[in-house]
C-alpha cells in the first residue's frame, strides 16, 4: 500500500526551473499519476506522468494559484494505489480534460483523486511512500 505524505520546500529555495508541484515516488514500485486543478473556474484533469521509485516528477511548473491540488496514482498495471474520494475523469493514454463530470458519456473513465491542501503556498513536494 502506497500513501501520501505532503512537504511544503520553503520560498528561499525558488529558482526559475524549480517545479511549484512535484511528486516525488518513495515507494519500491513504478507509479503513474495524474492531477486535478481549477483552471480558469472548471476542473481540468491531466496525466500521466511515470515516476520511477526514488524519482521525483514536476507536474505542475508554475507558480500554484489554486489552494487544492487533485491526485490520482495507479500502477504500471492500471491498479489505484491511493482511495480518493473526489472524482474526476481520467484517461488510458497521456490527456487533459476539461470538466468532471460525465466522464463515461465522453468516453472517459471516473477515477477517485486525493485532495491535497497546499495551505495557500506557492511550491509544494507531495511524497508517495510505501506503507507496511
Amino acid at each position: 500500500m502506497i500513501r501520501a505524505v505532503p512537504l511544503l520546500f520553503g520560498l528561499c529555495l525558488a529558482s526559475p526551473a524549480w517545479a511549484e508541484f512535484a511528486v516525488c515516488n518513495q515507494s519500491f514500485d513504478v507509479v503513474n499519476v495524474a492531477i486535478g486543478q481549477d483552471v480558469e473556474g472548471e476542473f481540468q484533469t491531466e496525466g500521466w506522468w511515470t515516476i520511477g521509485p526514488n524519482q521525483c516528477a514536476n507536474v505542475i511548473k508554475e507558480e500554484l494559484s489554486s489552494r487544492y491540488i487533485y491526485l490520482y496514482a495507479q500502477d504500471v498495471f492500471g491498479q489505484p494505489i491511493l482511495n480518493g474520494t473526489t472524482q474526476m475523469c481520467i484517461s488510458p493514454r497521456k490527456f487533459s480534460i476539461r470538466g468532471i463530470s460525465e466522464c463515461w458519456s465522453r468516453g472517459d473513465i471516473s477515477a477517485g483523486f486525493i485532495e491535497v491542501d497546499t495551505l495557500k503556498t506557492q511550491r509544494w513536494t507531495l511524497f508517495l511512500a510505501a506503507t507496511p
